[in-house]
């Protein structure tokens, strides 16, 4: 339990890293490219998302780490600890002090996590998915992300479609991590199999979508309404995901008041974070504006 935090820990750094750098890029690029694949070749021609590319990659790297010998349910919840380190990254970049209300922020998420996790107590999971638990969680999944991003195509207000599009993509990029659950699972037992397999191709189309859909969120609106949206809703989407299809079980019983309080925490600490001047000098530059 202990390796698989350390590892999503890292997982987390580079997803901080990345993050930032992506967001600075997608400012370069035109707002008529919006859900269109021409985001991504403006982008590539970019040399700070080609950064930032790479410290995604590391942190898919870390984390699949961390699955192969840790839980979806224990590894995606630690993932909440990028936007604090997202906040150190900006300090440093800035040459910029933290104040005392983003520490208290940043302790309040920490701990909150700490606390959840301990009162939590996720396990390793009791069975593997069959094909049609599979089958059932692609067609929910694909059908929540879709409607996600029609709702966030069709609304004019500038906070709701980041968000909604934030959330589809951590959505997205939660379940990608039960897929790359299955593909360590199956190179640990038969490596050979690995590339004659489905899980692995998965993986792939689901971590690009996810990526396509991070793209659009960053480029519709700001860091400071994408991040917290997709920093949750993966963690919480990896626990329904890890508990349905993998059995990790989860406490419940009076454990549940601990959970909500850790959850609480981790809530606050997002929201007096995303307020910090750092994170808003970052992020508060209208698309529209380039």
């Amino acid at each position: 339990m202990i390796g698989a935090g350390i590892l999503a820990f890292f997982a987390a750094a580079c997803n901080a890293a990345s993050s930032v750098l992506q967001r600075r890029a997608s400012l370069s690029a035109s707002p008529d490219l919006e859900f269109r694949l021409g985001l991504f070749w403006a982008l590539i021609r970019n040399p700070v998302w080609l950064w930032g590319i790479g410290a995604l990659i590391g942190g898919f790297i870390f984390q699949a780490a961390a699955l192969s010998i840790g839980g979806i349910a224990l590894v995606q919840p630690a993932l909440v600890i990028e936007l604090p380190l997202t906040m150190i990254i900006l300090s440093i970049a800035f040459n910029a002090s933290l104040d005392r209300k983003a520490w208290i922020a940043i302790c309040s998420l920490t701990g909150g996590l700490a606390l959840f996790l301990a009162a939590a107590a996720p396990g390793p999971g009791r069975w593997t998915p069959a094909t049609a638990e599979w089958i059932v969680a692609t067609a929910a999944t694909a059908g929540t992300v879709g409607a996600l991003v029609a709702v966030a195509a069709l609304t004019t207000a500038t906070a709701a479609r980041p968000a909604l599009l934030g959330i589809a993509a951590g959505i997205s990029f939660a379940f990608t991590a039960t897929l790359i659950k299955k593909t360590t699972m199956i190179f640990q037992q038969d490596p050979g199999q690995l590339f004659v397999t489905w899980p692995l191709y998965g993986m792939v189309a689901a971590g690009l979508c996810a990526v396509f859909l991070l793209q659009n969120a960053l480029h519709s609106g700001t860091l400071v309404v994408a991040q917290p949206a997709l920093t949750m809703s993966d963690p919480m989407a990896g626990i329904l995901y890890g508990a349905l299809m993998f059995g990790e079980p989860i406490r419940t019983g009076s454990w549940v008041v601990l959970e909500v309080v850790g959850v609480g925490l981790m809530v606050y600490g997002l929201i007096e974070l995303n307020r910090s001047p750092l994170i808003q000098a970052q992020s508060l530059i209208p698309p529209d504006s380039r």
